[in-house]
């Protein structure tokens, strides 16, 4: 699978095959996050299968992916709702359309990402790939913000930059009844 290279805009200057991209000196690249929602408002967070070449068995959101050269982000991550999470989602939002971020993981592998943070929610059931979840669990938006502020180090990089930018992991009237 190839992902698509970007420049300092964000604007597409070509791909690379995704297993040469991810290295000591990874280009910046197009990628996205979402964070998925059940009818309650919990936040689906899932713990990284062991065999993932960068932060495994770390907790993050719901999924991550990268879109194919020419696919829509929408389209990849309904692609990777299914092929991660065995999951079909609803009430698809951008709610981070520039987030950006880069991060070194304890391997020396760099993230390098252009990476809109969407949120969706759960339309049915999940089935989880196990070559990318090792496990899950459906959590309050209040309790993850406590859990990260806590123990930062027990979730990905990308996800302790992006819950406190964004409204469901706020102080909301509607968390306080």
């Amino acid at each position: 699978m190839d992902v698509v290279l970007v420049d300092e805009q964000g604007q597409p200057v070509g791909v690379a095959p995704k297993n040469m991209v991810h290295t000591a000196k990874t280009p910046l690249h197009l990628a996205f996050s979402c964070h998925v929602l059940n009818g309650n408002g919990e936040v689906l967070m899932t713990r990284r299968a062991l065999s993932k070449k960068t932060w495994p068995g770390v907790w993050t959101n719901s999924f991550c992916g990268h879109p194919t050269p020419g696919e829509s982000i929408t389209d990849a991550l309904t692609r990777h709702a299914r092929g991660e999470l065995g999951a079909t989602l609803e009430k698809v939002s951008i709610e981070l359309p520039d987030f950006r971020y880069r991060a070194v993981d304890a391997s020396g592998v760099v993230e390098n990402e252009v990476c809109p943070v969407f949120t969706a929610h759960l339309n049915g059931g999940l089935t989880p790939h196990p070559a990318e979840v090792l496990e899950y669990r459906w959590v309050s938006p209040s309790d993850l913000r406590t859990s990260l502020t806590a123990t930062p180090w027990a979730f990905s990089p990308w996800l302790t930059l992006q819950a406190p930018l964004m409204e469901l992991y706020s102080n909301s009237a509607a968390e306080k009844g």
